[in-house]
């Protein structure tokens, strides 16, 4: 689609400057872009115009027609021609270049590129604005598929009755022929494809306003002496040796003409601005005129190189540039041949393509189809079906791509990113962690077995329940029997409805044997330890439950944080449901199990009921609740207020037992922090605790479908910022600013709604349809 230029200069003068509009859209539409700016005053610009006028009018050209007035006796050289044209666009681009009309300028350079088909209207009612060579503002001409045409502030669009006919109709009038050749613009007429020519050869004022009234015509064709008089405002055409008459003496025929089709006038005769002023207060819809005394032979190849190009297809204001800049062969013999022709244009109306001026052979209308269709660019049409096919092809191979795991590690890794950001919350108060530490292990008697001996333990345990904890967990394993020497421990361990122990379930494809429980703990008291850990050794996700192999000395089906969970939330009055579909619902909490292919997880192992770990945000994740040591709990430290009603995990820390496990979290020297598996049980039962009790949400993902459209969707973003951004710096901004956005959705996604979405496969669609639109349309385009 091409794009319409309206350049507005209000009431002003070169001695105060004037007001500048400018509008930019795409054509047939409203304009999508308004700015003001200013034209400086600048008095030299007429006198620089005038000085080179008076010497363009004094030259001596061959064949020079007659009826050209001279300023002066003196004949002017080609040399002084040239070099006062040279001055008048020098001040001319000087002038629009001041400060005050940047604005307008760099506007310009960032709604258009130069590839875009550009009908600039420079509307005014200044006569001396509209005689100026605005062909030649450097801006113009960085634009090769653009020409500028005027027009006048006022105007409106006329009711055509008209409709296309078998050939386009042609009225020519052959004016006075004193000193020019107009036989040859006659025979350019008669070789136009495709129209019935009708000439009339110094015709009387009667025979050529009878003409107008009594028939269709779509071009009226001028060639003859004519003149612009008095102030601007009024033209004159001499249609025979004897006759002349302005505009307004042809008024009501000509504005029958409109009425009945008139699409196109052209006055291949001097000095025609005059003429179109005149000619568009009664609408027509284009006006081709010479805007200075024009020589015989610029006249004629004009004429010849237009037509060529209208006819075989180009649009009006192409054929007239490609015309114009074809006459600089000519300005050896006849300097700023190229300055003259000028359209003068209705702004209500759509200037026709030749094509469409008439029917064929099947009374259908022809509509122009240039020689090669892509030469007006992608139409708004195919842009969106470019970019609907690349978007799809797209998102349907990075659908591909992702579902055989190939951007798991990278989403992955986003994943941990994305998590880091999150702001930090409180400790979780109802449980307390009891760890184990180096000095706690050194501490003990000889005689123990692992980190924890039976006689710290049955202190503990003797101190604990004095103070009505509401569940006590021991993620310490212990595959033997308690000491002869400790009967109340093995008792407390055997009767206690507090106390949980743990185990570890056997995997055969691994080749892990398992652990043993505490022979003293019954089956319903015991949890597993198992954990999911990712292929770089991340734990992500939460295992709820499993079925234990039957060789399995651990057969726990529940892990131990889900048990200490289910015992506190019991006494909340929440117990553990199932739904028809055979999903975990906590009150009313309904945990939605990981699949094989969830999120960012493509083709994992999804064994047992598992969901994402939604870790409790802190610096140092070991934080998530308060803590104690062994030895201070022993010694007297360990307060009632900080135990009643509590979930006390009970573990180890100590560096020589190794019991940790990397987060997607970082430490402050960047390298992937660790917990503690004490401390990553604890982050397991808050996270139940959380979710059932203080409405935090569980990390969950879109299906399948949601994914797609959210992939796609961006694919499309990527597109209609390629088709419309052809500008490499503005697309890359903008395609810049829509990552960042990306960026920032996935991050208020989960922050607010603890929503896992694609980030990774959204990027590569966003920039690989782009990419690929700009590596497809660009090449098409410059066919």
């Amino acid at each position: 689609m091409g794009k319409l230029v309206i350049l507005k200069l209000g009431t002003g003068s070169f001695e105060v400057g004037f007001p500048v509009t400018l509008q930019i859209g795409d054509e047939n539409v409203r304009p999508i872009v308004e700015i003001t700016g200013e034209l400086p005053p600048n008095p030299e610009i007429p006198l620089f115009y005038h000085k080179w006028q008076s010497i363009y009018c004094n030259l001596k050209f061959p064949g020079r027609p007659i009826g050209i007035p001279k300023q002066s006796s003196q004949i002017s050289s080609l040399e002084d021609c040239e070099q006062a044209a040279i001055n008048l666009r020098f001040h001319l681009n000087t002038w629009l270049s001041s400060p005050t009309f940047r604005p307008i300028r760099e506007k310009w350079l960032e709604k258009l590129v130069p590839e875009d088909h550009i009908r600039v209207l420079l509307q005014t009612n200044d006569l001396r604005l509209q005689k100026l060579p605005w062909h030649l503002w450097d801006l113009l001409e960085r634009y090769p598929k653009a020409e500028i045409a005027l027009s006048a502030p006022n105007y409106e669009q006329v009711k055509r009755k008209s409709l296309p006919q078998s050939q386009v109709k042609v009225l020519a009038i052959l004016g006075n022929s004193q000193g020019i050749d107009i036989q040859t613009d006659s025979q350019v007429l008669k070789e136009l494809p495709h129209t019935n020519t009708t000439f009339l050869v110094e015709p009387s004022s009667k025979d050529f306003t009878d003409q107008l009234w009594e028939q269709d015509w779509q071009i009226l064709f001028f060639a003859g002496h004519s003149a612009t008089e008095g102030s601007g405002d009024a033209g004159r055409i001499y249609i025979n040796q004897t006759e002349s008459l302005t505009i307004n003496q042809l008024k009501y025929a000509l504005r029958k003409a409109v009425e009945r089709g008139l699409h196109l006038a052209i006055f291949n005769s001097c000095d025609g601005l005059g003429l179109a002023r005149e000619f568009a207060d009664l609408q027509i819809p284009q006006i081709i005129v010479m805007r200075e005394p024009v020589p015989d032979r610029v006249a004629q190849a004009f004429l010849k190189y237009f037509l060529e190009a209208f006819a075989r297809g180009e649009s009006l204001y192409i054929a007239v540039r490609e015309a114009r800049e074809r006459l600089q062969g000519l300005e050896t013999q006849f300097p700023c041949a190229t300055w003259l022709p000028v359209i003068y244009q209705n702004p209500a109306t759509m200037p026709l393509l030749w094509r469409e001026l008439y029917l064929n052979q099947n009374n259908q209308q022809i509509t122009t189809v240039p020689k090669n269709p892509t030469r007006a660019g992608f139409n708004l049409r195919q842009a969106l079906s470019a970019v609907m096919l690349t978007s799809i092809v797209t998102t349907a191979l990075l659908m591909g791509v992702r579902y055989f795991g190939v951007l798991q590690s990278w989403e992955l890794m986003a994943f941990d990113h994305l998590l880091r950001l999150r702001p930090q919350e409180k400790p979780d108060s109802r449980i307390l962690v009891i760890e184990i530490t180096e000095e706690d292990v050194q501490a003990q008697s000889s005689n123990r077995r692992g980190s924890l001996s039976d006689e710290a333990l049955d202190q503990l345990l003797a101190k604990l329940e004095m103070y009505q904890p509401r569940v006590i967990g021991l993620d310490i394993y212990r595959d033997y029997a308690v000491q002869p020497a400790y009967p109340k421990l093995a008792k407390r361990m055997q009767t206690s409805d507090r106390f949980v122990a743990v185990c570890q379930v056997s995997n055969p494809q691994t080749g892990k044997p398992g652990i043993k429980p505490p022979p003293e703990v019954a089956p319903d008291a015991l949890g597993f330890s198992d954990i999911v850990i990712d292929e770089d050794r991340v734990v992500r996700r939460h295992l709820l439950a499993l079925t234990p192999p039957p060789s399995s000395p651990c057969t726990a089906p529940y892990a131990l944080n889900v048990q200490l969970a289910l015992r506190y939330l019991y006494a909340e009055g929440i117990k553990l449901q199932y739904t028809p579909d055979e999903a975990w619902q906590l009150g009313k909490l309904k945990f939605q199990p990981i699949e094989a292919h969830t999120g960012g997880y493509q083709g994992v192992d999804a064994l047992g009921h598992q969901i994402l770990l939604n870790y409790r945000s802190f610096p140092n994740l070991e934080a998530i609740a308060p803590r104690m040591t062994l030895q201070q709990a022993l010694t007297g430290q360990l307060q009632a207020d900080a135990v009643k009603d509590r979930i006390v995990l009970i573990g180890t820390t100590a560096e020589s037992f190794r019991d940790y496990s990397l987060t997607p979290y970082a430490s402050s020297q960047g390298k992937p922090q660790e917990i503690a598996g004490v401390c990553l049980q604890a982050q397991m039962v808050s996270q139940l605790l959380s979710a059932a009790l203080d409405g935090r949400p569980l990390l969950w993902t879109w299906n399948v479908w949601g994914e797609v459209i959210w992939i796609w969707g961006w694919a499309v973003t990527g597109g209609v910022l390629a088709t419309y951004l052809r500008r490499p710096i503005y697309l890359g901004w903008a395609v810049g600013l829509a990552f960042l956005s990306l960026y920032g959705i996935c991050l208020i996604l989960l922050i607010l709604y603890s929503c896992w979405s694609p980030l990774i496969p959204a990027a590569i669609a966003l920039g690989g349809s782009a990419v690929i639109l700009v590596a497809v349309i660009k090449p098409i385009k410059k066919l």
